[in-house]
């Protein structure tokens, strides 16, 4: 089909080629043609039986998405793939069953929301089978019939199909097969006078023919509820389970007339009313219709997996429809490998960058070639964010700079469109497009941000807003609604609409939205701690504070403090300024910076942490109280460099300030003198510390370092309760890697179960100090076994990489246990000259000696190492726990 406005915008049209252009949708054929060819090996099995009531039901796929993207198209491709292989774009491929399927596409949006349109359903399959089959349905026309002669008394079913719209090429037949199905009862019951006889008297005679077991009345029409269906009263509500006689007389079809309908349901959300009495009609339908197959599109998600519509519908919940109940990584179009998933629901609308490049590619074409080059196509799909409607107008600003005589480029199409704006705001209220600028501000929302945001004092606005098809929603999400990025992106970029939105009005705005994040987060912390929240609101709002300069940081600083608190370090994903301007010159700016180089010390250097965390200092941005956070992190980084003075100086200043970092900073000057070897200064801060001081994790640290390993696990059991009764995730992982340190050397059976479970409690902690940790603790687990010299050469380049040079001191000392376990005299030796040059400074020398215990080695000369008790007793306790190996280790051979 040729675009016509394209066509008339050049005076040579015929240079090049000019057309729609469908998107093939592959991705969606292919999930369709899977669950469909699943769908049929199922029902050709010996275990599907028509007439279960009561197994799950996945005979339902489901396409949703905002409007205006396509549903209705792919829909109407999907009915004409399945009619003729000439209707299926070759790209789809053929499939590959061998069933003759009938596709039924039925517009849903012709239906107002009354029960009584449920009728027109139900007579489009009908009128289907009519024409595919050429035969009765007898069961189902004998029910039929008698329906319609009571709730249409007088008008011939005829007359109503051509007035209802329904007629077509088999409008004749339904009623001529009607009449030869109840001639085909009233044969069997040897009853030829009924035939023209009432419907009721034919119904009433079969029934009792059924329930005295009439043998050609069993073969007819013997479902096992047929009977009562038929004694039922004829009216709206016994219709709607008629469905399970045309499933049944289907299933009763010879092999060679069998056929599998495949209903297409379009539009799905013009069915909604407020009690759901049309959707209960349709749920009917697919369910007491297993081997039907059925499609159906629509805005919203079909919500019937969702236990809370118990009472509404007459199946709900994941047991019933456990494709529809698919997790919400599901929601979105998979690629074609996942196909075979078992979800059932996907979410269309946004075409994929492959789609968006064969849309354009085929919209104008010269000399086979298409006219737009593949630069511009990308930058124009890259800014469309997959929206058709965007498409469709960078080819015409294509077409209208081209006519200029200038060629175009891809800078050219980096813009938004005033037109897409004007086509979103065209039937929105003057509230409504008030509410829309003020979202645009947002990632997401829920109704009470909106409204807060755009300083409203109802939510009605905001609820009429988010049922328009330019809003998406993703139920699982924190906030449910999200506007369609092409259009968000149109919105804050508008300068053309009359009632465009000034700079002070958009800083206004931001300043709402910031202090809405900040109650509804202060709110939800008050009733208990939820970490999803936390990081999305400051996602959400460090964007605000940076984008609109806002000076009052306010809530943020207590957030900043909790998110740093649990030492989990999900990643803010906050843009960066680094390329033009890397100096914060805001307060947010600082703060964004701050956050955001403590959490990515997880994946850079700590020398670049540390460097950053300068530059953040030195601005001078931060708040006294933010400053302390800073200062803090930034000794951390110099004690993981081994920079144990600028550490120390560091610590000491954060814990003299008395702030709220301030135990931090106590427990990390107790560790710098355990560093040292200064074991009893270490030792006497840990009453001084508390849970801010994590003193459990300091007590435990000292106690293991002189082989004390029942007392280092009783601390790091401890810890790690404390760390539960506090929801601290971050804090309980750590615990449980020491733990699983303690115990490595003394028992490595336990230390199986101990480090499976600290992998598990890291699991999406982002801890990687930690987790490199936990490498290093199977290395001492496995100590005089095969291969662990080879794991630590490739560990020690991992932590290389990381920045974490501290760790290369505990991989030594896990070889030195190692080569102690078994008697290698040269491998000791070598590992304690690597440990000696690795602990010149001074820090972790203690590790020097505890090699040499391990070996029965004499120290080369006086040891500067303050031990709690005497050498003489940690020498005896780590040579044990050598001894205690090769113990084990002989047993277990």
């Amino acid at each position: 089909m040729a675009d016509l406005r394209a066509l008339f915008s050049s005076n040579d049209p015929s240079s090049f080629d000019v057309a729609e252009a469908f998107t093939d949708r592959h991705s969606q054929w292919v999930l369709v043609a899977a669950a469909l060819e699943e769908h049929l090996r199922r029902i050709a099995g010996p275990s599907f039986d028509v007439e279960d009531l009561e197994a799950p039901r996945s005979n339902v796929i489901v396409f949703h998405g905002v409007g205006g993207v396509g549903k209705s198209t792919l829909l109407r491709k999907i009915e004409a793939a399945l009619t003729a292989a000439e209707h299926r774009p070759e790209q789809w491929g053929a499939p590959t069953w061998t069933d003759r399927v009938l596709p039924i596409r039925i517009d849903l949006s012709r239906a107002a929301s009354t029960g009584s349109d449920f009728e027109r359903v139900i007579l489009t399959i009908r009128l289907a089978l009519a024409g595919a089959l050429g035969r009765p349905m007898p069961s189902f026309d004998v029910a039929l019939r008698n329906y319609w002669e009571h709730v249409h008394p007088g008008e011939p079913l005829d007359e109503y199909i051509r007035r209802s719209g329904l007629a077509g090429k088999f409008a004749e037949m339904l009623p001529q097969q009607l009449q030869a199905g109840v001639g085909e009862v009233a044969a069997a019951l040897a009853l030829p006078g009924l035939v023209g006889s009432a419907a009721g008297q034919l119904t009433s005679a079969l029934v009792n023919a059924l329930r005295e077991r009439h043998e050609r009345a069993q073969a007819l029409a013997g479902a096992t509820r047929t009977a009562a269906l038929l004694e039922a009263t004829p009216d709206l509500e016994a219709l709607s389970y008629y469905p399970h006689l045309l499933a049944w007389d289907l299933s009763r079809l010879p092999a060679k007339k069998r056929i599998v309908p495949v209903v297409l349901l379009d539009t799905f959300e013009d069915t909604a009313d407020r009690h759901r009495d049309f959707e209960r009609l349709l749920q009917r339908l697919v369910w007491l219709m297993p081997g039907t197959f059925f499609v159906i599109g629509g805005r919203s998600r079909l919500p019937w997996a969702d236990p809370a519509l118990h009472g509404q519908l007459d199946w709900t919940g994941p047991a019933a429809w456990p494709g529809l109940a698919a997790p919400s990584a599901s929601l979105a179009v998979p690629q074609p490998r996942a196909a075979g998933s078992g979800a059932r629901q996907y979410l269309i609308g946004d075409l994929s960058p492959e789609d968006c490049e064969t849309h354009l590619g085929r919209r104008l074409v010269q000399d086979g070639q298409p006219l737009i080059g593949a630069d511009i196509r990308a930058a124009i799909t890259a800014r469309s964010h997959g929206l058709p409607l965007h498409l469709d107008l960078a080819v015409s600003r294509f077409l209208e700079i081209r006519r200029t005589g200038r060629t175009p480029t891809p800078a050219d199409f980096d813009c938004t469109f005033p037109a897409l704006l004007a086509r979103t705001l065209s039937d929105l209220t003057p509230e409504e497009r008030h509410l829309l600028r003020s979202v645009a501000l947002l990632d997401a929302f829920d109704l009470d941000l909106a409204t807060r945001t755009a300083g409203l004092a109802q939510q009605a606005p905001a609820r009429r807003l988010v049922e328009r098809p330019l809003v998406n929603e993703n139920p699982y999400a924190l906030w449910p609604y999200h506007l369609h990025r092409a259009i968000r992106s149109a919105v804050r970029d508008d300068d053309h609409s009359d009632d465009r939105w000034t700079p002070a009005d958009w800083n206004q705005a931001a300043t709402r939205a910031l202090a809405a994040l900040g109650d509804q987060w202060t709110r939800a912390t008050a009733l208990g701690p939820s970490r999803m929240l936390l990081v999305a609101c400051l996602r959400q709002g460090l964007r605000l504070a940076r984008e609109h300069r806002l000076s009052d940081l306010g809530w943020l600083t207590a957030a900043a403090h909790a998110y740093t608190d649990d030492s989990v370090w999900e990643p803010l994903s906050l843009p960066t300024d680094s390329s033009s301007d890397p100096a914060p010159d805001t307060p947010a700016d600082a703060l964004a910076e701050l956050l955001t180089t403590i959490a990515r010390r997880q994946h850079e250097h700590r020398q670049r942490t540390a460097d950053r965390l300068t530059a953040v200092l030195d601005s001078g941005l931060l708040p006294a109280e933010l400053t302390e956070m800073g200062l803090y992190y930034r000794a951390k980084a110099y004690k993981d460099l081994s920079h144990n003075q600028a550490a120390r100086a560091g610590m000491q200043q954060v814990a003299e300030a008395g702030g709220r970092y301030a135990p931090r900073a106590r427990r990390g000057l107790a560790n710098l003198a355990r560093l040292a070897g200064d074991f009893p200064t270490a030792l006497a801060a840990v009453p001084t510390l508390g849970w801010q001081g994590r003193q459990h994790r300091v007590l435990g640290d000292i106690r293991w370092s002189q082989a004390d390993t029942d007392q280092a696990v009783a601390a790091f059991e401890a810890g790690r309760a404390e760390a539960e009764q506090h929801g601290a995730p971050g804090e309980r992982a750590m615990m449980q890697v020491r733990l699983a340190l303690a115990v490595s050397f003394a028992d490595p059976d336990r230390a199986d179960d101990e480090l499976a479970l600290a992998h598990q409690l890291l699991d999406g902690l982002d801890q990687r100090s930690n987790t490199l940790l936990a490498q290093v603790v199977a290395l001492i687990k496995d100590a005089g076994t095969s291969g662990v010299t080879d794991r630590a050469q490739s560990l020690n380049a991992e932590i290389e990489a990381a920045g974490l040079p501290f760790l290369h001191r505990f991989v030594e000392l896990a070889l030195a246990f190692h080569h102690a376990v078994r008697g290698e005299d040269q491998g000791l030796a070598a590992t304690i000259d690597r440990l000696r040059a690795l602990t010149a400074t001074g820090d972790f020398a203690y590790f020097t000696d505890i090699a040499h215990f391990m070996g029965a080695l004499p120290l080369p000369g006086p040891s500067t190492i303050r031990w709690t008790t005497s050498e003489d007793d940690v020498r005896s306790s780590w040579r044990g726990l050598v001894q205690a190996r090769q113990e084990h280790l002989l047993a277990g051979n």
